[in-house]
């Protein structure tokens, strides 16, 4: 990069000169950049990461000091969410939406297929030059996979691992033969093997995938940027972290979140998945403390992982040319309300950490915007001039990275399965169930009641606004099956 191109970036915090690689703005595929000149993109993707996980974004007491650092030197979006899931792996459609740019309503079973007809994220850089490589979990359609990349390495197909130190794992397979078979010693039944060729006794997975993140940049020479994908299986349970990263946390000092229940005050619809059985109802407050714990420890030793891909960057002289996103694909209640999982519509369980580094990016600024993971896609191609695909339905937050005071979204929309429908305006937030005919209505301030503890939905004074969220939430369904389901009788 040249000194100009620097000076500018460091006045400015944007690049306009007309010798800049790229601008942070608007452009049309007719005045697209030569591929030489695009920077490298690095997506850095954790599993089960609430938004409020990062201390530089909350005041939970969380040790990230590598992603309390990205966000020092990018723009952290506060308000990123998922829209929701078809079923109780929220991770498959919320995935399959980030790749596709597509909203979860017109997914293929909960995201699991996605159609060839449907452009992945991966073909569109690797038909404008990049090179395209995959690392880490892997929760859609094998075919998908390598569609999405052109290699990888240390690929993990399915959902979850019974222990983060034995990962089932594949190599990249050229021709998408994912068809051996390999046996984790201990947690997997002998009548459910794992597709995969190869695993590590005794190493993380985290680990192993910043690994395969550190060999690949370090390795990557020549004119291509490249396009790195790295999906973390942590801080998924099993909550397994090294000793030292447990030892950071005193389980005398963790504390339960102010909305902490013992049972959720009604049922919503889904008491019966498995991770909300992994603990017994009613919840006992010391136990959900060791499950805070380990998911905190967890997520300091990813951290830790960020922090050696960050140097990489650094060393190999890559980190003034790459964007770097770090995201979440759903978050997790760990307590809350009563819960354990990420399948509701609280804010615990739908909003996720996003963080951009990069040329052209704001230091150190927090967006107003509330955006999408899915509108992720869109945004990278209108930054690199790029043409977006047809297939991607979503929406470009670019201006609100030229300007962090920049709205989006007037108003977020989520769902789950045929249970729950949720809307959002920002300030207020309305939250239907509707199970086994019976339904259930939730308003909470967000800007007062940031933990959802005080339904207000009965509230005389409330009544308009409900009124009004609800017309809202209505606009935003658009016929599926699950949709009519829902609203069936109300």
């Amino acid at each position: 990069m040249s000194l100009l191109i620097r000076a500018v970036m460091a006045t400015t915090g944007f690049i306009f000169c007309a010798a800049a690689p790229y601008q942070l703005a608007a452009a049309s595929a007719a005045d697209a950049a030569t591929t030489a000149s695009r920077p490298n993109v690095v997506i850095l993707f954790a599993d089960d990461m609430r938004g409020s996980a990062i201390n530089a974004m909350s005041d939970e007491e969380i040790i990230t000091p590598n992603l309390d650092k990205l966000v020092a030197s990018g723009t952290a979006f506060p308000h990123a969410y998922i829209e929701g899931g078809q079923g109780g792996a929220v991770c498959v459609a919320s995935r399959a939406m980030l790749l596709t740019g597509q909203h979860l309503r017109n997914l293929k079973r909960n995201g699991s297929k996605i159609p060839t007809t449907v452009t992945l994220m991966g073909e569109t850089f690797a038909d404008a030059g990049y090179k395209t490589y995959g690392i880490g979990k892997w929760h859609n359609n094998v075919e998908a996979l390598n569609r999405c990349f052109k290699d990888g390495d240390e690929i993990m197909l399915g959902g979850m691992t019974q222990s983060q130190w034995q990962v089932p794992l594949n190599h990249y397979k050229p021709d998408g033969n994912y068809e051996g078979t390999c046996r984790p010693t201990e947690g997997v039944p002998k009548d459910q093997p794992m597709v995969c060729d190869h695993l590590y006794e005794g190493r993380h997975s985290s680990e192993i995938f910043a690994d395969a993140a550190i060999k690949f940049i370090n390795g990557s020479k020549g004119d291509d940027p490249f396009f790195l994908y790295v999906a973390f299986t942590a801080p998924h349970d099993p909550r397994d972290a090294p000793k030292e990263f447990v030892d950071m946390y005193d389980l005398e000092k963790i504390k339960l979140p102010p909305n902490f229940l013992p049972q959720h005050p009604f049922d919503n619809g889904h008491f019966a998945g498995r991770d909300e059985k992994l603990l017994p109802h009613p919840r006992d407050p010391e136990a959900v403390k060791k499950e805070i714990r380990d998911y905190y420890a967890i997520i300091s030793h990813l951290d830790s992982q960020v922090g050696r891909i960050m140097e990489s960057l650094e060393e190999t002289g890559n980190v003034d040319n790459t964007i770097v996103i770090f995201i979440g694909d759903n978050g997790l209640a760990v307590g809350q309300h009563g819960l354990l999982g990420k399948q509701s519509l609280y804010e615990h369980s739908v909003n996720v950490p996003m963080i951009w580094q990069g040329p052209g990016i704001p230091k150190g600024e927090k967006a107003a915007a509330r955006a999408y993971l899915t509108d992720i896609y869109p945004t990278l191609c209108e930054m690199l001039k790029i043409k977006t695909p047809k297939t991607v339905e979503s929406d470009s937050f670019i201006a609100s990275l030229q300007d962090p005071k920049k709205p989006h979204h007037p108003d977020m929309y989520y769902a789950f399965r045929d249970l729950q429908r949720a809307v959002s305006d920002g300030t207020h937030k309305l939250i239907e169930y509707n199970v086994k005919d019976t339904r259930h209505t939730q308003l909470f301030n967000l800007k007062n009641d940031p933990w959802e503890m005080k339904n207000l939905a009965d509230a005389p004074e409330m009544q308009e606004t409900k009124l009004a969220l609800r017309k809202k939430l209505v606009e935003h369904e658009r016929g599926s099956k699950e949709d009519a389901q829902f609203w069936e009788g109300f």
